[in-house]
């Protein structure tokens, strides 16, 4: 198994490639498989007429155009985007903290973001000029205040900032946030089961306006984390080693957790909570691919995006035409996954 491991982490030509198959593979399945099945052949003709603005026969066609460009293809883009949001906010928390267990879940992130959304969903809030992208906007707000607060009250705790330390603090605030989202919701009157579905995460019957949202987000955040990768190479030997190889480690590490945080928000906003996408599939594919953020980074936002993508489809065929929540199917498919790998993780150490 470590030669194996070792061949693939070696050849990160091949891990684009398979990384990208299953992101494809993934979106055909999605947009193919439903209560009317359509052929991969016919939704290729569909996009390609959408595209290239050809014209298609039949009034069948018409009814798949309808619901591929419709329904099926802007739900699994926008599940894509999510993953793709999570995971790479993930693979950079945990570089950074240099902890398999960091994740915008843990750290408390995803909570606030939450609570955000939560409260402009509550008091029907609309800001003036940004408009639809009120929601998120205060996710996004939300989510980089309560990483900063963490971050304050860790270093109030222990001065050095200890990874475990910050991964506690962040926990307790997630579960003091959580708390209070529930208070708002125990208030809550009509707009309860909007609410509770959205905290259950969804991207359910969003449409093309909820890509505008969280597209202009994630290109922000993504390419940010990106040109952050040599710095998150150095600082996973330790910030003293990273500040002699002239890393701005304070400056560095404000601008990863803001990043982090911004798509963290936006994935949010448009699908509530979601957890273990940026937990695990960082993890996995630091397992198989190594520790190189140059390359971690890439691979696991299109990894975590073919991810949601495979449970958004299971979530809405396993008890069809019931659909169950996607943050349900995550946290199935991801708690068991996350325990095995920590356990071979935990042998190889001893071996």
């Amino acid at each position: 198994m470590p030669s194996i491991r070792t061949s693939l982490s070696n050849n990160k030509f091949i891990a684009y490639i398979l990384c990208s198959i299953f992101f494809i593979i993934s979106i055909l399945l999605a947009v193919s498989i439903g209560t009317v099945s359509i052929q991969v052949s016919t939704i290729l003709s569909i996009i390609g007429s959408e595209i290239f603005h050809l014209p298609l026969q039949g009034s069948e066609e018409s009814m798949f155009t309808n619901i591929v460009m419709k329904v099926r293809l802007p739900r699994v883009l926008l599940a894509g985007l999510v993953g793709a949001s999570l995971a790479i906010a993930g693979a950079a928390f945990q570089g950074l903290l240099r902890n398999p267990l960091a994740d915008p879940y843990t750290l408390g992130v995803s909570s606030g973001a939450s609570l955000g959304a939560v409260l402009v969903l509550f008091f029907n809030i609309s800001l003036p000029v940004i408009g639809i992208f009120t929601l998120p906007v205060m996710s996004i707000l939300f989510s980089i205040l309560t990483i900063f607060i963490v971050l304050l009250f860790a270093k109030k705790v222990e001065r050095t900032l200890k990874v475990e330390t910050i991964i506690l603090t962040g926990i307790i605030f997630s579960s003091f946030l959580g708390s209070i989202i529930s208070l708002l919701i125990a208030l809550t009157g009509d707009e309860l089961r909007q609410i509770i579905g959205w905290l259950l995460g969804s991207v359910s019957m969003r449409g093309w306006d909820y890509i505008k949202i969280i597209i202009p987000f994630f290109v922000i955040g993504s390419l940010i984390l990106i040109f952050c990768a040599k710095e998150l190479n150095a600082m996973s030997f330790g910030e003293e080693r990273a500040q002699h190889l002239g890393v701005n480690v304070a400056r560095k590490k404000m601008i990863v957790l803001t990043a982090g945080s911004i798509l963290t928000g936006a994935a949010v906003a448009v699908s509530g909570t979601i957890g273990f996408v940026g937990l695990v599939i960082p993890h996995l594919i630091r397992l198989l691919w190594g520790p190189d953020h140059r390359h971690l980074l890439p691979l696991a936002m299109i990894t975590g995006a073919g991810f949601l993508i495979l449970a958004d489809l299971v979530s809405r065929t396993v008890i069809s035409p019931t659909e169950l929540p996607i943050g349900v199917i995550t946290s199935i498919i991801g708690a068991p996954i996350f325990a095995i790998l920590l356990l071979n993780r935990k042998r190889e150490r001893r071996g």
